[in-house]
């Protein structure tokens, strides 16, 4: 077993629940009610897999910074959202009220579990890969109901692979006709250190040194979760407080869980 989730068994685990992805799986549910037993379910079993001792929980709230870093397309202006149901605002509520859920301004959920995560002492829950992959050691994907072990290579890799191809998913464009098997392709045989310079030299041979230091710029400030309170002051000049947790033995007590 890997010596950091060793010690992390021996630790206090907090669990930090990127709460997005929980009201657009609940949001379809024919009536509210149905809709907030499926939230409270999915997070006490969460929390059960992980076996946490506290958790925090996380919302994205309005548009975040990235959307002011994309130049070349809108960010996520490849989506198509339409009217959202009724239920969704009250199951937003529900979380902040019920489960002490909390936004910041211009950060995504994706980036406040990663800003806080700890390998030692925390397992991020998502169902988002950039944020599984992105961040090293034991995480659980509550899409799949699995955890994802990651080394800090593979974190690494899974970012410069983002940056030469973008992702579609997000409207966030990369290298032109490079995909997935591509850039594994060229990183395949590179160390972590090696990777920036090359994913650069490869957005310069496409776009001349001008335009390919400015796109992939671009494209990496879109990719890359925040993963630092450093990271968040120098994207949004917020100086984020420290985490506040909740316990989940009261929780068991009042059988929530």
């Amino acid at each position: 077993m890997n010596s950091e989730l060793e010690t992390k068994s021996m630790k206090e685990t907090t669990a930090l629940i990127d709460g997005d992805s929980l009201i657009y799986y609940e949001m379809g549910k024919p009536t509210l009610e149905e809709a907030l037993e499926g939230i409270d379910t999915r997070i006490r079993h969460m929390l059960n897999q992980c076996k946490a001792d506290k958790y925090a929980g996380f919302l994205t709230q309005g548009k975040c910074f990235r959307y002011n870093v994309a130049k070349t397309k809108p960010y996520k202006g490849n989506r198509k959202y339409g009217d959202k149901p009724i239920i969704f605002p009250a199951i937003k509520e529900y979380l902040k009220q019920k489960w002490n859920f909390i936004v910041v301004p211009e950060l995504e959920a994706d980036d406040l579990v990663s800003v806080y995560h700890d390998p030692l002492k925390t397992i991020i829950c998502s169902p988002d890969k950039d944020v599984l992959y992105q961040n090293k050691v034991c995480n659980y994907n509550y899409g799949k109901a699995e955890m994802i072990a990651v080394d800090e290579n593979e974190s690494l890799r899974f970012l410069w692979k983002q940056t030469l191809m973008g992702d579609s998913t997000d409207g966030i464009p990369g290298l032109p006709k490079v995909g997935e098997k591509t850039a594994a392709a060229w990183l395949e045989p590179l160390i972590p250190n090696e990777m920036p310079e090359f994913v650069l030299n490869k957005y310069i041979e496409k776009f001349g040194i001008s335009e390919g230091i400015a796109k992939f710029a671009e494209t990496f400030k879109l990719v890359y979760i925040l993963k630092t309170r450093e990271d968040v002051l120098r994207e949004t000049g917020i100086d984020l407080p420290d985490l506040v947790t909740y316990d989940v033995k009261p929780l068991i007590e009042n059988e929530w869980l």
